[in-house]
């Protein structure tokens, strides 16, 4: 089942539906546990997609894939996470703006996991339970806003650098995910989950030991080798085969 978030033509209105083919089937209510058709129907054409969700929270995860020909390293015991304020979200075709006096930023394709249901301290054996669907992510940091003591907050958190879409997919299996991207039609990533580090079940369980995991929190679950820096006129495509391409250019704060 895929699920999006639209707006037609000279409408603010954001509205939800499920996506069969071209077509979408408005629904309201709660995304996670109360959807009712409205029995209103509209063409994929005649719409905009936003943003597939408006995220409870959103937390990453760095350094969690290795290159081809890369001995694999041990999980390790303290990942690399961080958060992702909500102002950082934008949907499919919306730009990317640069901060104020970055010349280039780096983009990183990601499989985005969307918890459906609150989970505390739970079993990686577990984790599958507590899975609502997944999108796709464009995790973008400007590298000069990272702090050299090693924190990655500012870099990570501006404005338009979390882009998702183009939908939420239900019916996905995570495991077997190919993680791609290309900029101004140049292939940069292309990789499958056999190069995660931890993987997304041991992800979920080990974020679920420190703060409790609720439905609309979404989880970026790392980028594989190829992440390239971007400046303004570039386009970024990012795409899962199953989910859907997500695409977004990048601009500086005068376009």
């Amino acid at each position: 089942m895929k699920l999006v978030r639209f707006s037609l033509p000279a409408e603010n209105t954001i509205r939800s539906g499920y996506l069969e083919g071209h077509s979408i089937h408005e629904f309201v209510g709660d995304m996670f546990s109360g959807r009712e058709k409205t029995g209103r129907s509209f063409e994929l054409e005649q719409v905009s997609l936003r943003a597939p969700l408006v995220p409870n929270h959103i937390i990453g995860i760095g350094k969690n894939f290795v290159p081809d020909h890369t001995e694999k390293p041990p999980v390790p015991e303290l990942p690399i996470l961080f958060f992702k304020p909500l102002t950082a979200v934008v949907g499919p075709g919306d730009a990317v703006i640069l901060p104020q006096g970055t010349a280039e930023i780096k983009f990183e394709s990601e499989l985005a996991v969307i918890i459906g249901r609150t989970a505390k301290d739970i079993h990686p054996t577990q984790a599958d339970d507590v899975i609502f669907g997944f999108t796709v992510a464009n995790d973008l940091g400007a590298f000069n806003y990272f702090h050299p003591e090693g924190h990655w907050t500012i870099g990570k958190a501006f404005d338009t650098f979390c882009p998702l879409g183009p939908v939420i997919e239900t019916d996905f299996n995570y495991r077997t995910a190919r993680i791609q991207a290309a900029v101004n039609g140049v292939m940069k990533q292309d990789a499958t989950m056999e190069h995660i580090i931890t993987p997304i079940d041991e992800m979920i369980a080990y974020i679920s030991r420190f703060m409790t995991l609720n439905p609309g929190d979404v989880i970026l679950t790392g980028t594989p080798a190829g992440s390239d820096y971007v400046r303004h006129g570039d386009v970024v495509d990012c795409w899962i085969e199953g989910i859907g391409r997500l695409s977004n250019p990048v601009q500086t704060n005068s376009q």
